[in-house]
């Protein structure tokens, strides 16, 4: 059962708190998560724990909750043996399992990551991946059409490095029915590609399907420039869900670095990016229940009522 307000509707009157690091809490359960496929190998061998994890956001006060899609790929699910029908099953199921945990007082947002993710190598924090836009259109277009079937609220277009990708990811939504948010993963004020924000957003701008832009999986200190700016470019509502402040070594498939983005310091941070016009704000890898529920108390919400707050300065 689906909330009785659309995303849209929701958005006008003030900020709604997204989940956290799916992967940071089903790790937590316990599973592990060294498979190229990542948390989505979960959706085939225990999607229980993945239920697990989206209640544990709900019992936070999370307001929307991102499916476990990000890393599940036809060409991904194919290299496990998995044909095209059984892979479109467990892309519906991912949206399935979230509609499920959140109990008709959640938004789901249907993850589509980019082409970075299924190569499991960390081309997601790198782009430039050698693809055109018709190619990387022809890779996420089937991925795109299976989610937006499973009835999500939104198409979480996330993690992306580079505006390329963004374009095409855009055109691959194109039709499908399912309103969108653009979110970019960055660094030094620029997308991992090396784009400008103002650039890469622009790509996103006068198109109607896009509810909101903004950034994810990057330190938090990025995200009050990137917010700004996504909110000047584009005139919409901007998305802003940061990691810990720790670093991914690819090469050791590890964390670095010490955490800036915890229950302490989260609502703070929130509040100033609620008042330059983020709408949807929560975490990403590292970030887990504790500091969602931080930031559902600074918005005045009840975590077991699934309330309709706003964050601080947003008056």
């Amino acid at each position: 059962m689906a909330p009785d307000r659309t995303l849209g509707e929701a958005l006008s009157d003030g900020v709604l708190v997204l989940d956290g690091g799916l992967s940071h809490q089903l790790e937590a359960q316990g599973c592990a998560l060294s498979d190229a496929l990542w948390s989505a190998r979960l959706l085939a061998d225990a999607p229980e724990q993945i239920a697990a994890a989206h209640t544990a956001y709900v019992r936070a006060g999370a307001q929307v909750l991102i499916t476990a899609s990000y890393q599940a790929t036809f060409e991904g699910f194919a290299r496990r043996g998995l044909g095209r029908r059984e892979t479109a099953e467990l892309l519906r199921r991912s949206v399935a399992l979230a509609r499920a945990a959140g109990e008709g007082k959640a938004w789901v947002a249907a993850s589509v990551g980019p082409y970075g993710a299924m190569l499991a190598d960390g081309s997601e924090y790198r782009g430039r991946y050698g693809l055109s836009v018709r190619e990387l259109v022809a890779f996420h277009r089937p991925r795109v059409e299976a989610l937006a079937a499973a009835g999500p609220d939104v198409l979480a277009l996330e993690t992306v490095p580079d505006a390329v990708e963004a374009e095409a990811l855009l055109r691959a939504a194109e039709g499908c029915g399912v309103p969108v948010w653009l979110s970019y993963t960055v660094t030094g004020g620029r997308t991992r590609a090396g784009q400008g924000l103002a650039e890469a957003f622009a790509v996103a701008a006068g198109n109607a399907q896009v509810a909101a832009v903004g950034v994810n999986c990057c330190a938090p200190a990025e995200a009050a420039g990137a917010v700004a700016t996504a909110v000047a470019v584009t005139g919409r509502p901007a998305v802003v869900y940061p990691n810990s402040g720790e670093r991914w070594d690819a090469e050791a498939r590890g964390w670095r670095g010490a955490p800036g983005y915890g229950p302490a310091a989260a609502p703070a941070l929130a509040a100033g990016w609620a008042a330059a016009g983020a709408r949807l704000i929560g975490g990403c890898c590292r970030v887990g229940p504790e500091t969602v529920a931080a930031l559902a108390a600074a918005a005045g919400l009840a975590p077991k009522a699934g309330g309709r707050g706003k964050m601080p300065g947003r008056g």
